[in-house]
């Protein structure tokens, strides 16, 4: 194992050589936070897939499979892959023709300054609980390849990862997240190529012979369509205003380029999505007493790849995560020093923004460690990262993009009415559908706040 070890260290360390060839080029905040908006078709695809398919796609979402069937999977791949192609079609292009740095420079131009640190403040929290999760699935990767503990393994996985974001930027990010796709890629197939033709297992006996009820999508107790309809509304709503899918966005060389490397990024998601949700479905027969579900893709690999395979899956999989953990830090650093400390201090050289998004990533690279340090689980992270004020974003970005109503009282209000209801809802209230209530209340709260707005006007 200390074999296996040393050779995703070894592959880590290649990708941070990458990083810190191409952060040569970067010159700029344009440079270091959307590329200096020239990301090709190909480019950007492969950025959007490989930015998004992260520890919840490989780790979290086979556990999940693993652990409920097919009705754990409302969320992933299902949710995301969904809240890409739905970003392609109708938010992309009208995005990138904005001139936008940070999606909250969106609510500066239609709202006000004010909305614009606002909406900055409770977006990046979002982006660092991503993170949190990525550390944490990279810690878990750690632990199923070495003889390391979990705490001690997600420590290493932070110092990595920060000083891998640190280096390039966003355009180095976009680089290295197309090697990084492609490793995915080939890792996932390469495991099912062996399950299916290894002669060891016989997938079609597998299937047949797992519980009817892990093949149902829907149905189970009463209440549990309410509580699917939640989460599914929280994964659309939170990705479709996650800075770091829509950082790429805004980094291509044009509208077009958008629209389409969007929707096939959305497409190879979902198709490449099904992969580790089949291995969790058949996990739960080959492996069904695993002591922690999100353990189940690594223990497979581990048990039925030959070893040059597996560390090459190992390697696929720190692939996986590096791709998306880079880009949650970057983004979280990017609407920190962007919208808040610039807006303040306008008059900074581009060096001391290039220094003070840098020195963004380390802090909220920390924190995002402490973070993954205390969770229970990746999924834990990952729900707090879509339900942290996002539905008070998601339909001031609607409103903001499709609409001229409302001002900057009433974006300030929905953000606020978005954020108090969904904090209730979860820490205080214990109310079984907190989001899909925030999300009416944001509404709700706009619509009568552009209504008395536009009858003072």
């Amino acid at each position: 194992m200390n074999g296996i070890l040393l050779a995703v260290f070894l592959y880590v360390l290649a990708q941070l050589v990458v990083g810190l060839l191409v952060s040569r080029g970067v010159r700029s905040e344009a440079d270091y936070l959307v590329a200096g908006r020239r990301v090709g078709l190909g480019l950007a695809t492969f950025s959007i897939f490989a930015t998004w398919f992260g520890a919840e796609s490989c780790v979290s979402a086979a556990g999940k499979f693993h652990a409920e069937g097919l009705a754990g999977g409302i969320t992933d791949p299902f949710g995301y892959g969904f809240a890409l192609l739905v970003l392609g079609l109708l938010f992309a292009a009208p995005l990138w023709r904005r001139g936008l740095t940070t999606l909250a420079d969106l609510f500066r131009q239609r709202y006000s300054g004010r909305v614009e640190r606002f909406a900055a403040l409770m977006m990046a929290p979002t982006s660092v609980f991503w993170a949190a999760a990525q550390i944490r699935a990279f810690g878990q990767v750690l632990t199923s390849a070495s003889d390391l503990d979990v705490s001690a393994a997600i420590t290493i996985a932070a110092v990595v990862v920060i000083l891998y974001t640190c280096t390039g930027g966003l355009l180095a990010d976009v680089i290295t997240d197309f090697i990084q796709g492609l490793a995915i890629v080939i890792g996932l197939f390469a495991l099912l190529g062996v399950l299916a033709f290894s002669g060891e297992v016989s997938l079609v006996d597998t299937w047949n012979q797992l519980d009817p009820e892990k093949l149902r999508f829907c149905g189970g107790p009463p209440g549990s369509g309410w509580a699917q309809l939640e989460l599914l509304t929280m994964a659309v709503c939170g990705s479709l205003v996650a800075q770091e899918v829509i950082s790429r966005v805004l980094a291509t060389r044009s509208p077009q380029v958008a629209r389409r490397a969007t929707l096939l990024g959305g497409g190879l998601y979902l198709v490449v999505g099904l992969i580790p949700a089949g291995l969790g479905l058949l996990g739960a027969q080959l492996l069904p007493d695993l002591d922690d579900s999100e353990h189940v893709l690594t223990r497979m690999a581990e048990q039925y790849l030959p070893t040059v395979v597996y560390i090459l899956f190992t390697g696929a999989l720190v692939s996986a995560i590096l791709s998306t953990v880079d880009s949650t830090l970057l983004a979280a650093s990017a609407l920190v020093s962007h919208n808040l400390v610039f807006s303040y201090l306008p008059q900074m050289s581009d060096r001391a923004r290039l220094i003070t998004a840098r020195v963004g990533v380390v802090v909220f690279g920390l924190v995002a460690y402490a973070l993954a340090l205390g969770a229970e689980s990746i999924f834990e992270l990952v729900q707090q990262a879509n339900g942290v004020g996002s539905a008070g974003i998601f339909v001031l970005m609607v409103f903001g993009l499709y609409s001229g109503l409302g001002g900057p009282r009433t974006g300030l209000a929905t953000l606020i009415a978005g954020l108090v209801s969904w904090g209730y809802g979860t820490y205080i209230g214990d109310w079984a559908c907190t989001y899909l209530i925030s999300l009416g209340t944001a509404l709700g709260t706009f619509a009568v706040g552009a209504t008395l707005e536009r009858r003072r006007g």
